[in-house]
């Protein structure tokens, strides 16, 4: 299978976890809140529920604490005005970037994407002008520590539940879906009993930009960085190749 992804989104993404956990539980939240207000509080019904469930599970988000998130949501249905945006840029040395913000003010969360492309020296662009360049995917992390199988055992299942790809990294395997088809695929990989590290719908580059100058690399971090410490951005995705 052809290759995808050299694992720098899920790093990124790992890094703003680590730094922020409480951020994350509130996301998770209003996730909880969006799917519930979409199709309801029962998850056996609603895949997108059983998603987002699955995600605060592998953020460590305690089960009461899911509970509660699932009783609250459903007893403020009515005032839940969350809304899913998505905007689209350039960071120096032409690295494309793309964020994901879920939010309940859209002037605040502009000014903050904003305002990180602005301080890193980036362009903020319009819809459409970097996205053409990533593919959106299901993308499961499973860490080895985790697998005991082979390589050529774990293929055979992931591609007969539905997936599309099947990566392997130093200290990961790495599993591609169509994003129809990503529910399915991780709750078969649970059916088969293997745990699962990481698992969400993303933006996979089609090539990578490197970053050779010293300066403008440090001007890509801060824009990464100040783009994850905005409260209502849920995920950042660059086609950064990292050294």
């Amino acid at each position: 299978m052809s290759g995808h992804s050299k694992f720098n989104n899920i790093k990124h993404r790992k890094e703003k976890n680590d730094r922020a956990k409480g951020k994350i539980f509130t996301i998770i939240g209003h996730e909880l809140s969006m799917a519930i207000k979409q199709g309801g509080a029962d998850p056996n019904t609603n895949s997108k529920l059983r998603d987002v469930i699955a995600k605060a599970k592998q953020n460590n988000m305690p089960n009461d604490t899911i509970e509660k998130g699932i009783k609250k949501a459903q007893g403020s249905l009515d005032s839940v005005n969350f809304e899913e945006l998505t905007y689209e840029g350039y960071g120096v040395g032409g690295v494309a970037i793309i964020v994901n913000a879920l939010t309940d003010n859209k002037n605040r969360t502009a000014s903050d994407v904003r305002s990180a492309f602005t301080k890193g020296n980036g362009n903020l662009g319009t819809t459409g002008s970097v996205s053409f360049l990533f593919d959106k995917k299901g993308q499961i992390i499973i860490s080895k520590e985790d697998c005991d199988l082979s390589f050529d055992k774990l293929m055979e299942i992931i591609i007969e539940i539905g997936a599309e790809d099947l990566q392997e990294e130093d200290e990961i395997y790495e599993i591609i879906t169509s994003p129809d088809d990503f529910t399915k695929v991780r709750e078969g990989l649970e059916k088969n009993n293997i745990k699962i590290e990481e698992a969400n719908i993303n933006m996979i580059p089609n090539t990578y930009v490197s970053i050779v100058d010293e300066e403008n690399e440090k001007l890509l971090r801060r824009t990464i960085d100040l783009l994850n410490e905005s409260d209502d951005v849920k995920d950042v995705f660059t086609n950064w190749e990292e050294e």
